[in-house]
């Protein structure tokens, strides 16, 4: 236990050595040779980050190996640390709506979040839509219903919060309410989109990585953000906007619509059709990571309410400073507030964690290893870990839609140069 009044050099040193522990803990593996999926630690990056910190090296190998931590950029950015609250399932919260109501955070930080997310099928509009003023009205509608909802909900919250159906939040929330005069006041209500490249493909016949689509997209959230703004104005609510994870929405919402309107362009296959998540590129587009983080930097900056770039790669990163070296650049030469190295790697039941993707072991097994694990002829069945909604988990376990989205996948060259990083 270290007093807060300690010597800030104490204090720093403490920190240090909590960081330093968490990495060497998550180096793992676990008993069964897994990767520890918990905690996901978030590390904040600013102008001062002393990136030659030796006692770091622990962090930069589990990114190197197992991609686990999220970064958030605060060197291009007019928020620091204290302002943004990350929840590493993408959601994040300006804190400075909260400090707007007055009273600063005292009793309200970190006594926040989001009473839900109400997720837009951007690809269905821009299927229905004549033009572009019919766009943006249908847009406005579905955000409309969006608003009922959320406001429905926040009333049911709290109305089982103060008969006692929460007593958890509604202890830790007395304070806000007392403040605010609700227990939710804190929170905010999100609305998020998704399938915005596919929305492109039906409405502009160019997808979001075209100049037009962009364009387009970009017209299209300062639209939302103007949107959430009225209502916030209008309900005295804290409203956002989110690149939604979208894990099950992303196919269930094109499964329907391709049963409902059989010429709608999806991403994927007829069986495993898809959209792709808010307003990223189609994830087979391009391997140079570069080029994906130029083309996203001043969409992904538009997002209120979290969003976050994933780097994934084929395989691990051998050298650990090259991990530390990718994170810098992107940090410094990118304005996107959220993202992650995220390589692909794979769990032999019997020889642990190999790099890549793998789903049958590439090494011989005798025959007594054989008769305890699972196996095809003589050939190992692997987990394959990839990231799924923030969170690294096998490939064989994701829903349809998403297993097709990573059997398109192209991985990003880790090797490719960007002119202004040097």
């Amino acid at each position: 236990y270290l007093s807060r009044n300690a010597p800030k050099g104490d204090q720093r040193q403490s920190i240090e050595l909590d960081n330093w522990q968490v990495s060497k803990e998550e180096s793992g593996p676990d008993a069964k040779g897994r990767v520890f999926t918990f905690p996901i630690p978030t590390y904040n990056i600013t102008k001062d980050f002393d990136w030659e910190n030796p006692n770091l090296e622990p962090l930069w190998q589990i990114t190197a190996k197992y991609g686990i931590p999220y970064f958030a950029n605060f060197v291009n950015s007019d928020m620091k640390p204290e302002d943004a609250r990350s929840m590493c399932c993408r959601l994040r919260l300006d804190n400075r709506e909260l400090r707007r109501r007055g009273g600063g955070y005292f009793g309200a930080n970190p006594l926040t979040g989001s009473i839900g997310v109400v997720t837009i099928n951007m690809a269905r509009l821009g299927y229905l839509a004549k033009d572009e003023e019919d766009f943006f009205r249908r847009l406005g509608r579905l955000m409309e219903i969006a608003k009922t909802s959320l406001e429905i909900k926040r009333k049911t919250l709290e109305h089982f919060t103060e008969k006692g159906l929460y007593p958890y939040a509604r202890h830790y929330l007395a304070r806000v309410k007392e403040m605010a005069g609700a227990y939710w006041a804190n929170h905010f209500s999100t609305i998020g989109l998704n399938g915005m490249n596919e929305a492109c493909l039906n409405f502009l016949g160019v997808s979001i990585a075209h100049p037009d689509g962009k364009a387009f997209a970009l017209r299209t959230l300062h639209f939302m953000r103007d949107k959430l703004r009225e209502f916030q104005a209008e309900t005295g609510n804290l409203y956002n906007l989110e690149a939604t994870p979208a894990e099950g929405a992303s196919y269930r919402l094109a499964k329907a619509d391709r049963a409902r309107f059989p010429d709608i362009i999806t991403a994927g296959t007829e069986e495993a059709p898809y959209y792709t998540n808010s307003t990223h590129l189609s994830v087979g587009y391009t391997d140079d990571l570069f080029e994906a983080l130029e083309h996203q930097d001043d969409l992904q900056v538009l997002y209120t309410g979290g969003t976050v770039f994933h780097a994934f790669l084929g395989e691990r990163i051998d050298d650990w400073r090259q991990a530390r070296l990718l994170v810098r650049r992107i940090a410094e030469n990118f304005r996107l507030p959220y993202y992650t190295l995220t390589p692909t790697f794979s769990i032999c039941p019997i020889h642990g964690y190999i790099s890549g993707e793998h789903f049958y072991c590439p090494h011989d097994h005798t025959p007594e290893e054989l008769k305890s694990v699972a196996h095809t002829d003589g050939r190992v069945l692997c987990e394959v870990y990839s990231r799924i909604v923030g969170y690294l988990r096998p490939v064989r376990n994701w829903n349809v839609g998403k297993k097709q989205e990573f059997a398109e996948r192209r991985e990003y060259a880790v090797g490719a140069s960007h002119p202004s990083a040097g």
